[in-house]
């Protein structure tokens, strides 16, 4: 029991009160409290109670008067009493628990007082370095307790610190203003962690400091990270997100530039000391890109036999001259799987030094080469094909548009325009289905604007590269059948629903189709390809911008050289794994990248009419085909405004937001 008119201490958010007991009613007292309340308070909240006692029959003002004096006194001792001095003479006793007023005496000396003992202990709850209190008794902190916390409490006047000063300068970013070098030490580092937050959410390392600091600075809206970064100049306006959050790789590293660099390269004389490598050096090559292309990994030879029959040679850069499969740019290019193209850059597969230097087939340059020669019928059937390492040297760079304009003119030109004519019915006719849909070309200028062009897939200098590395490829997977070698072969089961048919089909079928195709296989042993109408196949034409074509090369390299299989079957195998779990990262980025840039195009359009195709017609939803850039969406049916497949129609760009990626369409 406690008996009535003693003073008693209990904690109310933290802070000490004193207050008057005026009865003991068992597990709860009724107590007068320094401020002047009257309430019931649990017994188990009693932190102190005095042995002295003071009588109940003063007035209120009275009672308030006598527990803030006490109140006032204790206060002024607490901040007196020395805890790290108790506490060494405390560490040097066997135990590590002690009654309070036993620790108080070691300071204040045997004639305790009330408030002597009281401000002990609001001393320990006041700092919680050296000692603890609990059930009446107090734990004296060993020395690594005290050096732990107090190392905690410097890291929480850190944070404290790096939140206000963090919040401060935030607010002046947002608001534009300029932050001079140095005036800010943490920017980097926070500006890092605010990258993070963005990309990655609850599971970047600095999460939560990263919530409080926005709070604090009132920037906690869905994207007031990434202005603020933009702002910094840590990113650009149209920073790519997707690339980021995937971690595909973006730079090279010392190491790798330092191995790239020291590939120099060939002469003529040092590629023909291997006595397997043909010299071509005088055939009439040529390559045919893109008018931005830069890194060329194949070119063309066609010549047309004495007997009527025509040759043509498809020739492909030798990287696997340059590089092992110990290397660490082996290694890197099998994590990157594949170069990536956007319309702001490209990530290259291998370091532009050597795709765009040494390993391309640049006009005028010796270079060494996988040539396969493919001698056909001039009905465009294949008599024989040939595998060799060559030395070649291009004598025309071509431009896709530059061979549409000269194909009538040009008799190399004119003869494979009829032969891809020829290969491609062939294919056509064993079940083949071209999907011909248009490149989108997007463009950026300087000023962020963004523009559209759509080119044909199916324009005959296009459809004629086509041609020809479909059957290089086909070639090389034949090569590797025949020698019953493993290797990376591409495969795909027929559709499972058949809609077209034949060379000429309309843009809504082919877009129809494309949602019936199985989906492609990637395997180490020869399956049919149904798509391209092969038995099998796989893919060694573009071994700078591709994985799985540099390890297929490196594969047929061996082995024509009479060397045997380079890569085991097992190896092969591991090969499809990664390759099929890095391309579908890469995949990934790609597809979100080119969304995110539509949905930049059509922020321009919003309130504007665009023409739309009507692909399909489902109960719910009916699926359609911005025809200015080929996008798909979604609208409900319209009673109202009914359509059929193949329509042409309007719609109404109500709402776009490329960095939320939402867009919302009417009729």
């Amino acid at each position: 029991m406690t008996t009535s008119g003693t003073i008693i201490e209990y904690l109310d958010s933290g802070r000490f009160l004193c207050a008057l007991v005026l009865q003991d009613t068992g597990n709860r007292l009724r107590i007068f409290s320094q401020n002047g309340r009257e309430l019931n308070l649990p017994a188990a909240r009693v932190i102190t109670t005095s042995r002295n006692t003071y009588p109940l029959s003063g007035s209120r003002e009275q009672r308030i008067e006598l527990l803030q004096t006490i109140a006032g006194k204790r206060t002024a001792l607490t901040d007196e009493i020395p805890l790290q001095d108790i506490w060494d003479l405390a560490s040097e006793e066997d135990q590590s628990a002690f009654p309070p007023d036993f620790l108080a005496e070691l300071y204040f000396g045997s004639d305790l007082s009330d408030d002597q003992s009281a401000a002990f202990l609001r001393a320990v709850f006041a700092d919680r370095f050296f000692f603890k209190y609990k059930n009446n008794q107090v734990t004296v902190h060993t020395p690594e307790q005290v050096e732990q916390l107090r190392h905690q409490r410097e890291k929480e006047k850190e944070k404290e610190e790096l939140l206000n000063t963090g919040a401060r300068y935030l607010q002046e970013l947002a608001k534009g203003e300029a932050i001079a070098p140095g005036e800010w030490p943490e920017q980097d580092k926070v500006l890092s962690w605010l990258a993070d937050y963005y990309l990655f959410g609850s599971e970047a390392k600095e999460a939560d400091l990263v919530r409080q600091l926005l709070k604090k600075a009132g920037l906690n809206r869905p994207h007031d990270s990434f202005h603020l970064l933009v702002k910094a100049g840590k990113w650009q306006q149209d920073e790519n997100i997707p690339l980021l959050k995937a971690d595909q790789p973006n730079a090279f590293s010392q190491e790798l530039m330092a191995e790239a660099l020291a590939i120099k390269e060939p002469t003529a004389e040092q590629l023909l000391t291997d006595p397997k490598r043909k010299d071509f050096r005088k055939l009439d090559i040529f390559t045919i890109d893109g008018s931005a292309t830069r890194d060329y990994d194949d070119a063309l030879h066609v010549e047309r036999l004495d007997n009527g029959d025509i040759r043509v040679g498809i020739h492909i850069s030798d990287v696997s001259y340059f590089i092992s499969s110990k290397d660490h740019l082996f290694a890197e290019s099998m994590e990157r799987a594949t170069s990536l193209y956007f319309p702001e850059g490209q990530i290259p597969m291998m370091p532009s030094e050597l795709s765009q230097g040494v390993f391309s087939l640049i006009k005028g340059k010796i270079r060494p080469a996988i040539s396969f020669l493919v001698t056909l019928s001039p009905d465009g059937e294949i008599l024989r094909s040939q595998i060799v390492a060559s030395v070649i040297e291009v004598k025309r760079r071509l431009s896709y548009s530059e061979v549409d304009q000269i194909m009538d003119k040009d008799s190399d030109l004119q003869l494979l325009n009829i032969l891809r004519q020829k290969l491609r019915q062939q294919r056509v006719d064993r079940g083949a289905l071209l999907l011909n849909f248009p490149d989108v070309n997007i463009y950026v200028n300087g000023q962020g604007e963004v523009t559209i062009h759509l080119s044909s897939q199916d324009s005959p200098s296009r459809n004629l590269i086509s041609e020809c590395m479909i059957l290089a490829n086909g070639v090389a997977a034949d090569y590797l059948t025949a020698q019953e070698a493993p290797g990376l072969f591409r495969s795909q089961p027929p559709p499972r629903k058949r809609l077209i048919s034949g060379v000429n089909n309309s843009l809504q079928d082919i877009a129809c189709q494309r949602r019936f195709l199985s989906r492609g296989e990637l395997t180490v042993h020869p399956k049919p390809h149904s798509g391209l109408g092969l038995n099998s196949y796989t893919t060694v034409t573009s071994p700078i911008r591709r994985f799985l074509d540099l390890a297929v090369q490196m594969q047929i390299s061996h082995m024509i050289r009479g060397k045997g299989i380079f890569f085991s079957a097992d190896e092969c195998k591991n090969f499809a794994g990664t390759i099929q779990q890095k391309l579908g990262r890469a995949n990934t980025v790609r597809q979100q990248r080119h969304r995110y840039w539509i949905l930049r195009y059509l922020e321009a359009k919003v309130d504007q009419m665009v023409s739309a195709l009507v692909v399909s017609h489902g109960p719910k939803r009916i699926n359609l085909i911005l025809l200015d850039c080929l996008f798909d969406i979604d609208l409900p049916p319209n009673p109202s405004f009914p359509v059929e497949p193949g329509d042409t129609v309007k719609v109404h760009i109500v709402r776009v937001n490329a960095l939320d990626n939402t867009l919302r369409v009417e009729w």
